[in-house]
Protein backbone atom coordinates (compact mmCIF):
# COMPACT_ATOMS: atom_id res chain seq x y z
CA UNK A 1 0.00 0.00 0.00
CA UNK A 2 1.53 3.14 -0.91
CA UNK A 3 2.30 6.17 1.40
CA UNK A 4 -0.92 8.59 1.62
CA UNK A 5 -0.57 12.05 1.54
CA UNK A 6 -3.34 14.94 1.24
CA UNK A 7 -3.01 18.86 1.29
CA UNK A 8 -6.17 20.61 2.33
CA UNK A 9 -5.64 24.02 1.49
CA UNK A 10 -7.09 27.06 3.54
CA UNK A 11 -6.64 30.80 4.41
CA UNK A 12 -3.25 30.49 6.37
CA UNK A 13 -1.48 27.12 5.06
CA UNK A 14 -2.42 23.31 4.47
CA UNK A 15 -2.24 20.10 6.18
CA UNK A 16 -0.34 17.34 4.79
CA UNK A 17 -1.48 13.93 6.41
CA UNK A 18 0.82 10.74 5.55
CA UNK A 19 1.06 7.22 6.05
CA UNK A 20 3.82 5.61 4.83
CA UNK A 21 4.68 1.88 5.38
CA UNK A 22 8.52 0.94 6.58
CA UNK A 23 9.60 -0.84 2.93
CA UNK A 24 7.71 1.97 1.04
CA UNK A 25 9.93 4.80 2.81
CA UNK A 26 13.14 3.39 2.77
CA UNK A 27 12.53 2.01 -1.34
CA UNK A 28 13.53 5.83 -2.54
CA UNK A 29 16.15 7.76 -1.23
CA UNK A 30 15.95 11.80 -0.04
CA UNK A 31 17.00 12.84 -3.94
CA UNK A 32 14.76 10.94 -5.96
CA UNK A 33 11.73 12.02 -3.46
CA UNK A 34 12.53 15.29 -4.35
CA UNK A 35 12.50 15.02 -7.81
CA UNK A 36 9.21 13.11 -7.88
CA UNK A 37 7.43 15.51 -5.68
CA UNK A 38 8.80 18.09 -7.57
CA UNK A 39 6.86 16.26 -10.25
CA UNK A 40 3.50 16.43 -8.10
CA UNK A 41 4.02 12.99 -6.68
CA UNK A 42 2.11 13.31 -3.34
CA UNK A 43 3.89 9.67 -2.12
CA UNK A 44 7.06 11.17 -2.48
CA UNK A 45 6.70 13.42 -0.73
CA UNK A 46 4.93 11.51 2.00
CA UNK A 47 8.10 9.86 2.17
CA UNK A 48 10.21 13.21 3.19
CA UNK A 49 7.85 13.85 5.44
CA UNK A 50 7.65 10.55 7.37
CA UNK A 51 11.34 10.47 7.21
CA UNK A 52 11.81 14.37 8.75
CA UNK A 53 9.29 15.12 11.17
CA UNK A 54 10.99 13.96 14.19
CA UNK A 55 13.75 15.53 13.24
CA UNK A 56 12.15 19.28 12.22
CA UNK A 57 10.01 19.07 15.64
CA UNK A 58 12.47 18.60 17.47
CA UNK A 59 14.30 21.84 15.93
CA UNK A 60 10.58 23.51 16.62
CA UNK A 61 10.59 22.94 19.98
CA UNK A 62 14.21 23.77 20.95
CA UNK A 63 14.35 26.91 18.92
CA UNK A 64 10.98 28.13 20.80
CA UNK A 65 8.20 26.88 19.48
CA UNK A 66 7.15 24.91 22.20
CA UNK A 67 3.37 23.46 22.20
CA UNK A 68 3.38 25.40 19.05
CA UNK A 69 6.24 23.35 17.40
CA UNK A 70 3.28 20.81 16.13
CA UNK A 71 1.60 23.55 13.76
CA UNK A 72 5.32 25.27 12.75
CA UNK A 73 6.26 21.54 11.79
CA UNK A 74 3.09 21.70 9.37
CA UNK A 75 3.33 24.87 8.01
CA UNK A 76 6.95 24.13 7.02
CA UNK A 77 6.04 21.14 5.38
CA UNK A 78 3.60 23.04 3.38
CA UNK A 79 5.95 25.86 2.26
CA UNK A 80 8.58 23.29 1.53
CA UNK A 81 6.12 21.26 -0.53
CA UNK A 82 5.20 24.58 -2.16
CA UNK A 83 8.68 25.79 -2.81
CA UNK A 84 10.11 22.54 -3.80
CA UNK A 85 11.66 24.48 -7.62
CA UNK A 86 13.60 26.43 -5.35
CA UNK A 87 15.39 23.38 -3.78
CA UNK A 88 18.72 23.28 -5.75
CA UNK A 89 19.48 19.37 -6.85
CA UNK A 90 22.18 18.24 -5.37
CA UNK A 91 22.02 20.18 -1.87
CA UNK A 92 20.67 18.03 0.81
CA UNK A 93 17.23 18.36 1.80
CA UNK A 94 17.39 18.18 5.51
CA UNK A 95 19.14 21.21 5.91
CA UNK A 96 16.65 22.86 3.47
CA UNK A 97 13.81 21.92 5.47
CA UNK A 98 14.98 22.90 9.03
CA UNK A 99 15.89 26.43 7.39
CA UNK A 100 12.18 26.19 6.80
CA UNK A 101 11.19 25.16 10.26
CA UNK A 102 13.94 28.00 11.43
CA UNK A 103 12.21 30.98 9.96
CA UNK A 104 8.27 29.60 10.57
CA UNK A 105 9.50 29.34 13.86
CA UNK A 106 10.92 32.76 14.35
CA UNK A 107 7.72 34.70 12.65
CA UNK A 108 6.27 32.38 15.80
CA UNK A 109 8.43 34.05 18.06
CA UNK A 110 8.42 37.44 16.35
CA UNK A 111 3.93 37.17 16.87
CA UNK A 112 4.60 36.33 20.36
CA UNK A 113 6.77 39.21 20.95
CA UNK A 114 4.16 41.49 19.54
CA UNK A 115 0.99 40.00 21.07
CA UNK A 116 3.13 40.33 24.39
CA UNK A 117 3.25 44.00 24.26
CA UNK A 118 0.32 44.59 23.40
CA UNK A 119 -0.97 42.62 26.57
CA UNK A 120 1.10 44.51 28.89
CA UNK A 121 -0.12 48.16 26.95
CA UNK A 122 -3.63 46.78 27.90
CA UNK A 123 -2.82 46.00 31.14
CA UNK A 124 -3.61 42.61 30.26
CA UNK A 125 -0.89 40.52 30.77
CA UNK A 126 -0.63 37.10 32.16
CA UNK A 127 2.06 35.03 33.84
CA UNK A 128 2.80 32.33 32.10
CA UNK A 129 3.23 29.27 34.31
CA UNK A 130 3.59 26.67 32.29
CA UNK A 131 5.00 23.51 33.27
CA UNK A 132 7.71 21.87 31.20
CA UNK A 133 7.14 18.11 32.29
CA UNK A 134 4.24 17.46 30.31
CA UNK A 135 5.83 18.57 27.02
CA UNK A 136 7.85 16.75 24.39
CA UNK A 137 10.78 17.73 25.12
CA UNK A 138 10.46 15.25 27.87
CA UNK A 139 10.16 12.37 25.07
CA UNK A 140 12.83 14.15 22.30
CA UNK A 141 15.56 14.64 25.29
CA UNK A 142 14.84 12.27 28.15
CA UNK A 143 17.12 13.08 30.98
CA UNK A 144 16.10 15.57 33.49
CA UNK A 145 19.43 17.08 33.70
CA UNK A 146 19.11 17.99 29.73
CA UNK A 147 16.10 19.44 30.62
CA UNK A 148 17.63 21.59 33.00
CA UNK A 149 20.87 22.61 30.04
CA UNK A 150 17.60 23.20 28.08
CA UNK A 151 16.08 26.09 30.16
CA UNK A 152 19.39 27.69 30.28
CA UNK A 153 19.85 27.74 26.72
CA UNK A 154 16.69 29.27 26.56
CA UNK A 155 17.79 32.13 28.71
CA UNK A 156 20.29 33.13 25.91
CA UNK A 157 20.00 35.78 23.34
CA UNK A 158 18.19 34.50 20.21
CA UNK A 159 21.28 34.23 18.18
CA UNK A 160 23.43 32.46 20.64
CA UNK A 161 20.67 29.67 21.18
CA UNK A 162 20.00 29.22 17.59
CA UNK A 163 23.48 28.43 16.87
CA UNK A 164 23.38 25.60 20.24
CA UNK A 165 20.53 23.92 18.74
CA UNK A 166 21.53 23.52 15.55
CA UNK A 167 25.40 22.28 16.50
CA UNK A 168 24.65 19.99 20.17
CA UNK A 169 20.86 19.32 19.76
CA UNK A 170 19.96 19.12 16.73
CA UNK A 171 23.91 17.84 15.57
CA UNK A 172 24.08 19.53 12.51
CA UNK A 173 28.04 20.51 11.46
CA UNK A 174 29.18 23.76 11.07
CA UNK A 175 28.35 23.91 7.38
CA UNK A 176 24.82 22.67 7.73
CA UNK A 177 24.22 24.96 10.74
CA UNK A 178 25.39 27.98 8.77
CA UNK A 179 22.51 26.89 5.53
CA UNK A 180 20.09 26.61 8.28
CA UNK A 181 20.30 29.65 10.09
CA UNK A 182 21.42 31.34 6.52
CA UNK A 183 24.99 32.63 8.48
CA UNK A 184 28.34 32.68 7.12
CA UNK A 185 30.26 29.92 7.98
CA UNK A 186 32.65 32.49 10.18
CA UNK A 187 29.53 33.84 12.00
CA UNK A 188 28.52 30.09 12.95
CA UNK A 189 32.22 29.61 14.43
CA UNK A 190 32.69 32.94 16.25
CA UNK A 191 28.86 32.88 17.78
CA UNK A 192 29.27 29.23 18.73
CA UNK A 193 32.19 29.79 20.61
CA UNK A 194 30.41 33.49 22.62
CA UNK A 195 27.57 31.35 22.73
CA UNK A 196 29.30 28.41 25.24
CA UNK A 197 31.28 30.68 26.95
CA UNK A 198 28.52 33.04 27.87
CA UNK A 199 26.27 29.46 28.67
CA UNK A 200 29.82 28.22 31.20
CA UNK A 201 29.07 31.26 33.08
CA UNK A 202 25.13 30.77 33.14
CA UNK A 203 25.56 26.86 34.60
CA UNK A 204 26.65 25.84 37.76
CA UNK A 205 29.96 23.94 38.17
CA UNK A 206 28.97 20.56 38.16
CA UNK A 207 27.42 21.04 34.50
CA UNK A 208 30.23 22.83 32.65
CA UNK A 209 32.17 19.75 32.06
CA UNK A 210 29.10 18.51 29.99
CA UNK A 211 29.77 21.55 27.38
CA UNK A 212 32.22 21.08 24.74
CA UNK A 213 33.25 22.79 21.96
CA UNK A 214 32.66 19.31 20.18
Amino acid sequence: MPPLLRENPSPVGGVFRCVCPGPVRSAIDDAEAVARARGGDLDAYAVLVARYTLRAHRAAFLLGAGEDADDVVQEAFVKAFRHLSRFRVGEPFGPWLLRIVTNETRNLNRSRRRRAALALRLGAAEPDGEASSDSPVDDVLAAERRAGLLATVNALPDNERQVLVCRYFLELSEAETAQVLAWPLGSVKSRTSRALNRLRGLMVPGEQSRISHG
